[in-house]
């Protein structure tokens, strides 16, 4: 028997500082106070699952920055669900909407019943790994491995499908070891289209399954967003989206041209201000905040009330929002006074404070010696 989720959703700190108060039960699709997303494709633009990243405070942090950009859980396998703590693994804030769970797995009864949970703790989404290249993940014979079977992942989405009212969705590889035509990929989707599923997150690199460290199948595979503008071109009624390299806003504009939508990984994890103009961009909507200070009061006061609400202290939290401050004054100071050990016994309040104080510092003095240098110029 399924079982009610069992975290304490947390209330959400907006932009201007004001909790608003949190729902006792989680709605799929729904977040009070915010606009409804009115773009062409609730995918339009995404953060890739990442794994020991996007956990549920990375989450939270990223909607101070974005309310309309689709986010997703780090990879949780089948067995974890249903032989661990399914609330440890599914808990989430209800302002992370829109959201979706990644599943490891390639059974499909397991597959069929964990989406269930995805779709009872109230998740917008629940997406199938078939793109993760990993020996530990291949062992378990799911991720980008799946992809040469996809009779089986069919079966496991028909399977997902027929269990739950949420989208199912696939995100996968260009092709996986030296299998580098395009009629491996189109095969493949084509394949797993006919079960049903309408969406397909296309990491436009082959996953070597041999030789290669995740970091390593990252970066040295080539990028090949031709295949996925010929996917999209061959399967115009499926909403295709695009990841893999992504590192700016122009980039997206430019791939938004050829695919339903772009999903940006580690790019968006470092450099989260960047997010801050994706939905007035793409989205045509306001976004949250138009100052880091305001995400940064925002935060730390979400910080505080999360401690006092489960005791989870905010150091393992704070890691997500290192990179808010990066290109500007102090930035770096104001990092080493977040990642100094000896500040974990003090509230979060009272760090930001020495923190702001030293960035602030730093910023003033290169102010002033570049105001000097400009007269010196002058004179």
């Amino acid at each position: 028997m399924l079982r009610a989720p069992c975290g304490r959703p947390l209330a959400f700190i907006g932009p201007a500082g004001i909790w608003q108060a949190p729902h006792s039960q989680r709605r799929a699709g729904r977040w009070d106070n915010v606009a409804v997303n009115a773009s062409p494709s609730p995918w339009r633009l995404s953060v890739a699952p990442m794994l020991d990243w996007t956990d549920s405070p990375c989450r939270v942090f990223h909607r101070l920055l974005t309310r309309h950009t689709r986010l997703y859980t780090e990879m949780v396998t089948t067995g974890a669900l249903l032989h661990g703590d399914q609330g440890r693994h599914l808990d989430f804030d209800r302002v992370e909407h829109p959201v979706a769970l990644q599943l490891g797995g390639s059974e499909p009864a397991d597959l069929a019943a964990c989406a269930r949970l995805a779709e009872q703790w109230g998740y917008d989404e629940v997406n199938l790994n078939c793109g993760c290249p990993s020996e530990r993940v291949q062992k378990g014979a799911f991720g980008a491995c799946l992809m040469a079977e996809p009779g089986l992942v069919a079966d496991g989405v028909k399977a997902m499908r027929d269990a739950v009212g949420i989208p199912v969705t696939v995100k996968h590889r260009i092709g996986i070891d030296r299998e580098e035509r395009y009629e491996f990929v189109r095969d493949f989707v084509g394949t797993i289209a006919a079960a049903g599923c309408e969406v397909f997150i296309v990491h436009a690199r082959n996953a070597w399954l041999q030789g290669l460290s995740p970091k390593e199948n990252r970066e040295i595979p080539p990028l090949r967003y031709e295949l996925v503008h010929q996917l999209k071109r061959e399967f115009p009624r499926l909403t295709i989206v695009l990841n893999g390299g992504i590192r700016n806003d122009d980039e997206i504009e430019e791939q938004l041209r050829h695919v339903d939508g772009v999903m940006v990984g580690r790019q968006a994890y470092h450099e989260p201000w960047q997010m801050a103009g994706w939905d007035q961009r793409f989205f045509d909507q306001a976004g949250p905040a138009e100052r880091r200070e305001q995400v940064e009061a925002a935060w730390v006061e979400w910080l505080d009330h999360r401690s006092q609400a489960t005791r989870r202290h905010w150091p393992q939290a704070m890691r997500h929002a290192l990179g808010l401050w990066n290109g500007e004054a102090g930035a770096r100071r104001w990092r080493q006074i977040w990642s100094d050990h000896k500040m974990k016994s003090l509230s979060a309040a009272e760090v930001a404070a020495l923190a702001d104080a030293a960035r602030r510092g730093i910023a003033a003095d290169a102010a002033e010696h570049q105001a000097h240098n400009r007269q010196a110029l002058s004179a």
